[in-house]
């Protein structure tokens, strides 16, 4: 073989992995198992491309091993910025690894180094050996590598074409004489990905004008008495951290890893292997690309022999990559026996029927999402694999229906089946229903058991049932301004769609019962979660009262104040712009008045005007502070003072937000329509907003009592750690008792600034935070921040303790567990990447803290809701925000209640720890907070 046919390409495998898991992100293929399989699709098309379009000779992938390399141990916030590995994408990869040793592609993996350092490496040799290579990465760090003999080859995205990139795009793109020099650009402008320093100061555009005038980072730091101001001051004071960044930025070229060109030679795959892994992954269309028209899947196997590697391949990131889903049961291929039932000798034959049950499921077909403002349609009804019931329910004959069905509504000994079994609960009472439990949600089963996945019926009937039900869509039309609702229908035309989705939960729960028994997940269900969902009911039903007049006249003031701020931020400007267009705010900022000379960008290019990045810089900049005041106003405006008014309900007069227990994977509630728990309380203009929030009439008052540090009391009882514990039971302010242990002072002596950055730490280890992090946030050196955590660590040596342990039994059982026992599984906790690994090491900490408060406030709510119901009070419970519960109280009832709901929130769980509840009352929310 002529050496100029020697055609090698090596793939940068992570970097194509996750580019792949990114392209398809918003809309990812997932197999009838629910495996998300976008990293591996795009992975495998972008191969397919290069196999059929650019036909190398010899061909191999590279990958970073789990072990440290120098650079991690010579500076170890190396990389530590880096994003989670997201879970669906840490699932995936090692069928990219199955996928490769299927087609006979070398994967390379050297300890101790990363892949970077292996395509290096091997391109020089092959050079030596005649070789003409391209390194297959989005990286631009391998910029540095690009010879005569050595090419970047970039893959295209979103159907744009791929590029290949040699010394003239090189030397054109990044400005200097010779590719070494993007080291030098790259040490100077740092890297935020990698979490390269660089030196501060200096962004893309000046280093690259530097080091056209002085040649290297070397070349700059001996000159540096050249320069000027404080990029003179910058270079000399960092000279250091300069050369240890070009030291990281380096790819490393001698890598102990052997140039094997004959195990690299493209072969043909074991077509048998990777036929069957295509049909496990489910990829039809790509699996016929391979190995032509005949390739089907059946049951999981591939039934073609033959390989068409070579058919037409669909550019990058055109729709085609997205395979088709599995063929799944549906109702025309599945037995079923679904009833209309109308005539009321029927309905009550049905009910009769319904009463001999142990276990019924039952769904609400409605107008509306919203359980506070929909019309009931029909209700339906399924106690056996394959059949079902639907009753339709009209004004006409409303009454006469749940009359006929209430004695099943009513009876304590059936269990009602539902997925989120809340909404229809909440129509049904709202129509009339006296429904009661006992309940089992399919939605709260399954997040229990998959804290992080999602709990949609039909994804759930997919994944678990392969069965695929009717889209609600093909009745009612596609989501959008003109789509309709069920009242637009006969009842006959509805008939299959309730019934299925009844007959479907009803199977579901056989699915997750001996799932939840298994996992010791069945008394959290039972106990908490089922419990609590008759309160949110109530509280949503009931509502929040809005002093309409007090937002109307605050809309008014944050007018005059936006206006204001306009005013201000152009004449810093000079000039007038869209100030809520991120590209317009950033060329102004970055290119006008430049006020940083190293500006992050987005993925796009486009300068950063994100609120983290502008808050970084509001110090030393007067039109920044001015920029996120308007900002934060304009948000309070439309978001809140604008937007509540109109989601008053017209029926009630008041807000009903809904609380959802399926969302947050910690088990905290969330807040939607409004969202009420995000209401800013940090500025005094975001606190007017509480304000607003006022009892129902002038015989009632607002209670609010909030959690005291709870997570720290949590900790400190998770931890068994002594001195924080009396701390607490001294009733000393937390913050300042660690300040004093830390810092070595009496009490009476910490200062202000030893009080924050020991809040500071106290919050900040919940979290798992670094000495990295914490110089960070505090604003002050690397090595300060980590002498204050080592003191934290040496007076609480018990949360050290605790830390460690919670991340060991994680790594060894998968997960980890609140105090009553509900879990939250780290999938990655032993990645092989430090990154991926450190995210799931600070959940490992942080899940029992935050889910055991999340517990303790359900608790409490359920036990106070309990009394306010068995002595018939008139006070209601009307939010839950965090660790606060909100009342609404009335007056001859105050003092009672606030015996009630103290008790009930700080004896709900026992702990070593003393348990304190603050609360205050007002004529508005902002008064009793």
């Amino acid at each position: 073989m002529a050496s100029e046919e020697k055609k090698l390409y090596l793939l940068d495998g992570m970097a194509l992995v996750y580019r792949a898991h990114f392209a398809l992100g918003k809309n990812p293929p997932i197999t009838s198992y629910g495996l998300n399989t976008a990293a591996i699709l795009g992975f495998a098309n972008t191969l397919l491309d290069v196999l059929k379009n650019q036909k190398p000779t010899h061909i191999a992938v590279a990958f970073d091993t789990k072990a440290p390399t120098d650079r991690s141990i010579e500076f170890t916030e190396y990389k530590a910025n880096r994003e989670a590995m997201p879970e669906d994408l840490a699932t995936g990869l090692p069928y990219v690894f199955e996928m490769l040793e299927a087609w006979k592609i070398p994967i390379l993996m050297l300890d101790g180094y990363e892949a970077d350092d292996v395509i290096g490496t091997l391109v020089r040799r092959a050079e030596e050996q005649g070789f003409k290579s391209y390194m297959m990465t989005p990286d631009k760090d391998f910029a540095q590598l690009v010879t005569e003999n050595t090419f970047i080859y970039k893959p295209g995205r979103f159907g744009n074409p791929n590029e290949i990139l040699g010394v003239p795009e090189i030397l054109e793109k990044w400005e200097i004489k010779r590719p070494l020099q993007v080291i030098d650009i790259l040490a100077l402008w740092g890297d935020a990905v990698d979490n390269i320093p660089g030196i501060p100061g200096i962004g893309e555009k000046t280093a690259k004008k530097l080091i056209a005038q002085y040649d290297s980072v070397e070349g700059l730091i001996a000159h540096a008495h050249e320069l000027k101001g404080k990029q003179k001051e910058n270079v000399i004071n960092f000279a250091d951290q300069g050369l240890m960044s070009k030291s990281l930025a380096t790819i490393i070229l001698d890598a102990p890893i052997a140039f094997e060109p004959e195990k690299m030679v493209l072969e043909e795959p074991d077509k048998e292997t990777l036929s069957a892994l295509f049909a496990k992954l489910e990829f039809r269309t790509l699996g016929k690309r391979v190995f032509g028209e005949d390739f089907a899947v059946s049951g999981g196997q591939a039934t073609s022999p033959q390989m068409d590697m070579f058919a037409p391949q669909p550019t990058s990131g055109s729709p085609e990559m997205v395979d088709k889903p599995a063929e799944f049961k549906n109702l025309e291929n599945t037995p079923h026996d679904y009833k209309l039932v109308e005539d009321i000798k029927e309905i009550e034959k049905l009910t009769a029927d319904l009463l001999k049950q142990k276990v019924v499921c039952l769904d609400t077909e409605t107008t509306s999402v919203d359980a506070n403002a929909a019309r009931l349609l029909g209700i339906s009804f399924s106690y056996k694999k394959g059949t079902g019931f639907y009753v339709p329910v009209n004004p006409e004959n409303q009454k006469q229906v749940i009359t006929a069905l209430n004695p099943f509504f009513s009876n304590t000994k059936i269990e009602k089946v539902g997925h989120n079994i809340k909404y229809d609960l909440m129509i049904l009472l709202r129509h009339g229903a006296e429904l009661v439990g006992p309940y089992f949600d399919t939605m709260l089963a399954h997040y229990l058991l998959d804290p992080d996945g999602r709990h949609k019926m039909d994804l759930l009937a997919e994944g678990h049932l392969n069965y695929s039900p009717i889209p609600i869509e093909s009745i009612i039309g596609p989501k959008g301004k003109k789509q309709g609702n069920m009242a637009d229908h006969e009842p006959k035309d509805i008939v299959d769609y309730a019934c299925e989705d009844a007959d479907v939960t009803l199977q579901l729960r056989e699915v997750f019962l001996p799932q939840l028994k298994e996992a010791n997940l069945d008394g959290l269900l039972h106990d908490l979660e089922t419990p609590l969902l008759e309160v949110l009911a109530e509280i949503q039903l009931a509502g929040v009262n809005l002093d309409r007049e007090n937002l109307e006249v605050f809309s008014k003031e944050l007018t005059t104040d936006i206006a204001v701020l306009e005013k201000t931020i152009y004449e810093y400007a000079g000039v007038e712009f869209n100030i809520a267009s991120p590209k317009q705010l950033g060329e102004i900022l970055f290119d006008k008045l430049d006020i940083e000379p190293k500006p992050k960008k987005t993925k796009t290019g486009q300068y950063s005007t994100a609120e983290e990045t502008l808050a970084d810089l509001s110090d030393d900049n007067e039109i920044i502070s001015h920029i996120l005041d308007f900002r934060s106003l304009v948000k309070l405006k439309s978001t809140y003072v604008d937007a509540l008014p109109k989601m008053i309900n017209e029926e009630t007069g008041r807000v009903h937000t809904d609380f959802s227990q399926a969302v947050a994977a910690t088990g905290r509630l969330s807040s939607n329509n409004p969202n009420l728990q995000n209401i800013p309380i940090r500025t005094a203009r975001g606190r007017e907003i509480r304000k607003a929030f006022i009892p129902r009439d002038k015989d009632h008052v607002l209670l609010a009592a909030d959690y005291s540090q709870i997570e720290l009391r949590i900790i400190a009882d998770l931890a068994n750690e002594e001195a924080m514990l009396q701390a607490f039971k001294d009733e000393l302010d937390i913050h300042t008792a660690t300040a004093s242990k830390v810092y070595g002072v009496p009490l009476e002596e910490v200062t202000s600034t030893h009080r924050r950055n020991a809040k500071m730490v106290n919050f900040g280890i919940i979290y798992g935070i670094s000495a990295f992090g914490l110089s960070q946030r505090l604003k002050i050196k690397r090595g300060e921040a980590k002498d204050i955590i080592d003191a934290y660590f040496k007076e609480y040596p018990g949360i050290k303790t605790y830390m460690d342990k919670s991340i060991e039994n994680a790594q060894k059982h998968g997960y980890v567990e609140t105090i009553l026992g509900r879990k939250r599984y780290l999938r990655d906790i032993n990645s092989g990447n430090r990154t991926v690994r450190g995210f799931a090491e600070r959940n490992a900490i942080n899940a029992p803290i935050q889910g055991s408060a999340a517990d303790m406030i359900k608790i409490a709510m359920i036990k106070i809701q309990k009394e306010l119901k068995a002595k018939n009070f008139k006070t209601k419970m009307t939010l839950q925000v965090h660790d606060e519960l909100i009342f609404d109280v009335f007056k001859p009832e105050l003092e009672e209640i606030k015996a009630i709901v103290k008790s009930g929130m700080e004896t709900a769980m026992e702990m070593k720890v003393p348990i304190k509840v603050e609360m205050g009352t007002g004529n508005n929310w902002l008064e009793a907070h």
